[in-house]
């Protein structure tokens, strides 16, 4: 594809031959000639002098580069976009194969792919186009939206809502049961009967082997547009706003409310009953102990301000060496070595 036509399809300024042929989307440290590539983060910029990218795209304040560039002021959208101008999806078989086990009274819309030993329960509804792998179960009672897509091994409970251009990837298990239990005076743990359901809005996206638990009564709810990372772990009767963003391994305990906007970093953890608000982001590891407020920047545990989890790390680092100092002033003013702090 020329570079120009690939500058109006991105909304980008182009600087350099207009003609110069892109054959592919590549990282701009291993690029070759054919490749585009793009800058985004400054540590990157070391690149700009060795990488063999045919053009790159950038911010429109870097200097003139001796490749061709495209200019935005987003260059990492740029480039996911970019992608898709290149991106061959893998064939996409038609129908529903042989082996597929469809209930009689499911409804399935127009355009259905079904995978082998896929299995689709009673009173099952989805909408047209949807793509289901090998070995997707989605059972009893189950209404989902148009264009889904579910990866093999996914598992959609019963009664589980889910809206339109829902993706789950492999192994995603959507309405399993919450975890809860109540002890009892024979000293056995009776479990509590979890009758709720989970609601997926439009444009959700969950990773691969995450779960979403089922409420126990009403609904666990993930908003539109948000997107759910591998091996994530949502409680039951959490709810989660729009567009909020949940990295991998992080657990959100039961009754956990979840903003719009949200970030939360890799293996970030809460415990229930509590509300992280609107735009708030989460550094990775945070462990979450109360209410956060929106538009927070918090890290550590328990959760405080980014600045004050940074400066305490840096004195963490430093204490073993102030209290190597104090050993060497207690000495020196001769005090007892009973009185000194142990190591």
């Amino acid at each position: 594809m020329r570079l120009d036509e690939i500058a109006r399809a991105l909304d980008c300024e182009l600087r350099g031959a207009p003609d110069t042929e892109i054959v592919r989307v590549w990282p701009i440290e291993t690029a070759a000639a054919g490749d585009l590539s793009f800058v985004a983060n400054p540590r990157y910029r070391r690149y700009l002098s060795t990488t063999q990218a045919s053009a790159l795209i950038v911010a429109p304040d870097l200097d003139d580069l001796d490749v061709p560039t495209l200019r935005t002021t987003e260059p990492y959208l740029a480039f996911a976009r970019a992608l898709r101008l290149f991106y061959v999806a893998p064939p996409r078989q038609e129908g529903i194969h042989a082996t597929a086990v469809i209930a009689g009274d499911a409804q399935i819309g127009a355009g259905a792919s079904i995978g082998p030993h896929a299995v689709v329960e009673g009173g099952v509804r989805i909408g047209t186009d949807a793509t289901i792998a090998s070995g997707v179960t989605i059972c009893h009672g189950a209404v989902i939206g148009d264009r889904f897509t579910a990866y093999p091994r996914v598992t959609v409970r019963e009664a589980v809502r889910i809206g339109n251009d829902v993706i789950l990837h492999a192994g995603a298990v959507i309405g399993s049961d919450g975890f809860g239990y109540v002890p009892s005076a024979a000293g056995v743990l009776e479990k509590i009967v979890q009758g709720g359901t989970v609601i997926l809005g439009d444009e959700v996206e969950v990773g691969a082997n995450a779960t979403i638990d089922r409420a126990t009564v009403g609904a666990t709810v993930v908003g539109r547009g948000s997107k759910i990372d591998n091996l994530v772990q949502i409680g039951h009767g959490c709810e989660i706003g729009e567009f909020s963003v949940l990295a991998a391994q992080t657990g959100l305990a039961g009754s956990t409310r979840v903003g719009s906007w949200v970030q939360m970093g890799g293996q970030t953890g809460t415990t229930g009953h509590l509300t992280i608000g609107d735009l708030s982001r989460l550094a990775a590891r945070t462990g979450v102990v109360s209410d956060i407020a929106p538009g927070s920047v918090v890290g550590g545990y328990p959760a405080v301000p980014i600045e004050a989890w940074r400066r305490s790390r840096v004195l963490l680092n430093k204490l073993g060496d102030v209290l190597r100092r104090l050993r060497r002033l207690e000495k020196a003013l001769g005090a007892d070595e009973d009185s000194a702090p142990s190591p």
